[in-house]
């Protein structure tokens, strides 16, 4: 059989193949040239969207677990104007309905939110920050019934270019609790104050992302999308104890409002171990509501306020006079109405003729002429005795930061001994010309507390990571002070100052307790004006004397009603903290009784071998 000839069919197929491609060149310039904008316009209806979604802030935790600080599941509700114009919603005036429609529900401007909605050219607005789930939740329930109403042409989803960005809120459970300590985060969710700043690296984790496609304004479910999970942040746990702050806040915050004073604060120090248990600030904040809050009180005043200590500083001088052997609680120290030094003549906060004390009735009545009487003879010249001093001082940790590394604290100010001008070298021993922070000065009184042992201070307890692993703070730096036998024999004439009758801390007193402790009224630095102005009133001790586990200070600025005596308005403030603390940490009575050291001495009597050098 004879086929048929093969270029007809040739040319047959080769032309309809060039049939084709000319479809195909016509088409495609269709697609790219002349409607370009028109599948432009619907691929931007249907389009793939990533959002960032934030990772949880750690937990900041007490010593016990409680939540001071912990973060919600929040959105950020954002629109894509373009979804609002009228050629995709077929409607005029949808920016208008949809932002009468969400503004009740976030909380919002209706016409900002219209503004923002017609935003041209824009294709992201941010319509409301850290919203609930209940009320996206809201928006949601909205979106699907204006959605199942178009879908039957019964109108349009003016609703459909609404979006939800996955995020969190910080919440503060406690309020105004541990604030100052704490701290806040910024609007962006970073830390900005206290520990949430000082921490921030770590509470804040690694966010992660999301990617999804989106049609008319829903999620496709079938298209598919990619999910990098976020890493969450350190949960911090710290060694404050919820109760004995509450306790510290309520004593401090009723009587700055009672004495009617700037401010005050209190800390409380496990002398054994160096952790703050509690550290209080009068006024306070709540970090729930900063709007609200005033801008003088977001700071931590207990470590970032450097004042003049007065004479809690007493003690200092004495632990250098005691530890150097220049003199025993014993020693007479003839104390005149007067003392005239350098350019000046000093006084008691008393006025009295001679007192015949002992160095232990100098610290019980804090005698400022006693006290530079005695102190004088730390060397055989005045200059010598100042760097005598000097290095007591520095080793207590005064003019250094306390080790916590808080944002903002202050070191406070000590001046080199040879910089002590004429009257700092007689004002500096009993705390004035100087100048520290609360937890300095109480870490001073935990360092006699714990034998003359200077545990560094610390606020964190421990971290725990996102893979559930608790790791320990590092063990604190332990520096020796005084010998133990000197901090020992402080101790007994601290408890000169709250036991006997003559001693000026009588407020402080607790039953079934030993307290020892120490007043302190300075003359207080305005800080608007640099010039001496109002008092500084404050008390600090530790119980049980016998065998110290607590340390309490507190300090009151500029009380401006009743009395600014620091044993009147400070010691009932330390009984109530001391007492709460003990109670907490069960902490049992003081089995042995009290030693009685004199407080004066009779002039009559012979004087022992060591009585005379503190004359």
């Amino acid at each position: 059989m004879r086929l048929g000839r093969p270029k007809p069919r040739l040319r047959l197929v080769g032309a309809a193949l060039t049939i084709v491609m000319a479809v195909f060149v016509v088409r495609l310039l269709q697609v790219q040239a002349v409607d370009a904008s028109a599948y432009a316009s619907k691929a931007a209806v249907n389009r793939w969207v990533t959002h960032e979604v934030t990772a949880d802030r750690g937990t900041i935790t007490d010593r016990t677990g409680a939540d001071l600080a912990t973060t919600v599941d929040a959105f950020d509700v954002i629109a894509d104007p373009y979804l609002f114009t009228r050629a995709q919603t077929k409607v005029a005036d949808a920016p208008q309905q949809a932002a009468e429609l969400l503004a009740p529900i976030v909380g919002g401007d209706a016409t900002t939110i219209a503004r923002q909605l017609a935003t041209p050219g824009s294709r992201f607005q941010v319509l409301a920050t850290r919203q609930s789930p209940q009320v996206w939740n809201q928006i949601k329930d909205l979106k699907a019934a204006f959605a199942d109403k178009a879908a039957t042409g019964e109108g349009a989803n003016v609703l459909a270019g609404v979006f939800n960005e996955p995020h969190s809120r910080r919440v503060y459970p406690a309020g105004d609790l541990a604030a100052g300590v704490i701290g806040f985060v910024n609007s962006e969710g970073q830390g900005a104050g206290g520990l949430e700043s000082m921490l921030d690296k770590q509470l804040s984790g690694t966010n992660g992302k999301i990617r999804y496609a989106q049609s008319n304004g829903r999620e496709v479910p079938t298209a598919g999308g990619q999910d990098q999970p976020a890493v969450p942040g350190d949960d911090v746990q710290l060694t404050l104890d919820r109760d004995i702050q509450w306790a510290a806040q309520s004593a401090i915050s009723a009587q700055v409002a009672a004495s009617a004073a700037d401010r005050g604060y209190v800390v409380v120090e496990d002398n054994r171990t160096g952790q703050v248990l509690a550290m209080a600030d009068a006024p306070g904040y709540d970090p729930n509501d900063l709007a609200h809050a005033d801008s003088a009180a977001l700071g931590n005043a207990a470590l970032q306020d450097a004042y003049e200590p007065g004479s809690v500083s007493k003690l200092m001088s004495m632990a250098a006079i005691l530890d150097t052997g220049t003199a025993t609680p014993t020693t007479r120290v003839t104390v005149p109405g007067t003392l005239p030094r350098a350019d000046r003549i000093f006084h008691d906060d008393v006025d009295h003729g001679t007192w015949h004390l002992t160095l232990n009735g100098v610290l019980a009545k804090s005698s400022n002429i006693g006290t530079i009487l005695a102190s004088q003879q730390l060397g055989a010249t005045q200059a010598q005795a100042n760097r005598v001093l000097y290095s007591y001082l520095k080793k207590f940790g005064i003019g250094e930061p306390s080790g916590i590394g808080f944002p903002g604290e202050t070191p406070g100010i000590l001046a080199k001994p040879q910089d002590w001008n004429a009257s700092q070298q007689y004002t500096i021993p009993f705390g004035q010309g100087l100048s520290l922070n609360a937890l300095q000065a109480t870490s001073v009184y935990a360092t006699i507390a714990d034998g003359g042992v200077r545990v560094e201070p610390s606020l964190i307890r421990g971290i725990t990571g996102p893979d559930g692993r608790f790791t320990p703070a590092d063990p604190p730096k332990r520096t020796r002070v005084v010998s133990a036998a000197t901090a020992r024999t402080l101790s007994q004439m601290l408890e000169s100052v709250v036991g006997s009758e003559q001693g000026t801390g009588m407020n402080a007193r607790i039953d079934g307790y030993r307290v020892a402790g120490k007043t302190g009224t300075a003359n207080r630095v305005d800080p608007k004006t640099g010039r001496y102005k109002g008092y500084t009133s404050s008390f600090m001790g530790f119980a049980p004397a016998d065998d110290p586990r607590v340390t309490v200070s507190c300090v009151i600025q500029n009380p401006t009603k009743g009395s600014y005596f620091g044993g009147d308005i400070c010691g009932p403030v330390f009984k109530k903290v001391m007492e709460f603390a003990l109670k907490s940490l069960d902490v049992p009575p003081t089995g042995k009784p009290a030693p009685h050291l004199p407080i004066t001495f009779d002039p009559s009597a012979p004087a022992s071998p060591a009585g005379a050098k503190g004359q």
